[in-house]
């Protein structure tokens, strides 16, 4: 299996999800039974913060589910030997919207702006007149997600009767908010989804289909930003010789069977 750090095993991270239909169906079993989850989506940005970021790597360790969003971590993970599809966070929030008013599980919307939020609710109730959306929570700048404000909105949370709560926090905060509030709301799912709301809203625009299928999103988004996202990229590409390096030494060695 590829491990996504360079700390020792049990520091490790590793991809669980295996292709998202698979994913999808557990996660509706635990929603109709009230089994709370978390689900983060690994990117090489995340790799690389995972390095440097111990909080950040201890909140991955906490997450019941790891998928792969970004070409690289699957190519990576399947020449280690470990077979994975491309699972991206944004994605998940269309089936799984659909799921929670399906199972009559009332969702939480936490993260990017109130403006967007109110779109992006409206916009979901649109496409799942069952959907009950119990909260929308934007955190304020400079958000600590392990600080009071964190613990007002995870007692909001609490009170609002959600079942799923969809994080638009980006990375690192998402998910290190899910490992924190998971350990107070057990009964209660959270999706990591980054930008996820804002494309739903139209706050951000993701890119067209081609340029995914043809693996050049990052591009697209390095283009569109690119003096907020050109140290980021950098930052990935440089550790891809060591990535390709160690998943040729785990090829090499007979590979790991996924837990």
């Amino acid at each position: 299996m590829m491990r996504w750090s360079d700390m020792c095993q049990e520091d490790a991270v590793v991809v669980n999800v295996e292709a998202r239909d698979v994913l999808l169906t557990d996660l509706e079993a635990r929603l109709r039974a009230a089994q709370g989850f978390s689900v983060a989506t690994l990117n090489l940005d995340h790799v690389t913060k995972l390095r440097s970021l111990p909080s950040f790597r201890k909140a991955y360790q906490r997450q019941t589910h790891v998928t792969a969003d970004g070409n690289p971590i699957v190519w990576f993970s399947r020449i280690a030997g470990q077979q994975v599809s491309l699972v991206p966070g944004s994605e998940l929030v269309d089936p799984l919207a659909g799921i929670a008013a399906r199972c009559g599980v009332p969702i939480a919307l936490l993260g990017s702006t109130e403006s967007s939020l109110e779109v992006a609710a409206q916009s979901l109730r649109r496409r799942y007149p069952d959907l009950q959306v119990a909260a929308r929570i934007a955190p304020q700048m400079g958000f600590d997600p392990t600080g009071p404000e964190a613990e007002e909105h995870i007692a909001a949370l609490a009170t609002s009767g959600a079942g799923l709560c969809f994080l638009a926090l980006g990375a690192p905060k998402q998910e290190i908010f899910a490992a924190h509030a998971a350990q107070q709301l057990p009964q209660m799912g959270f999706v990591s989804i980054g930008a996820g709301l804002d494309f739903i809203s139209g706050q951000q625009v993701r890119a067209p289909r081609l340029v995914r299928a043809l693996a050049a999103e990052w591009l697209w988004r390095l283009a569109s930003n690119p003096r907020r996202l050109a140290r980021r990229y950098g930052a990935c590409i440089a550790i891809l010789p060591r990535l390709l390096h160690r998943s040729l030494r785990i090829r090499l060695k007979g590979g790991q069977k996924p837990v």
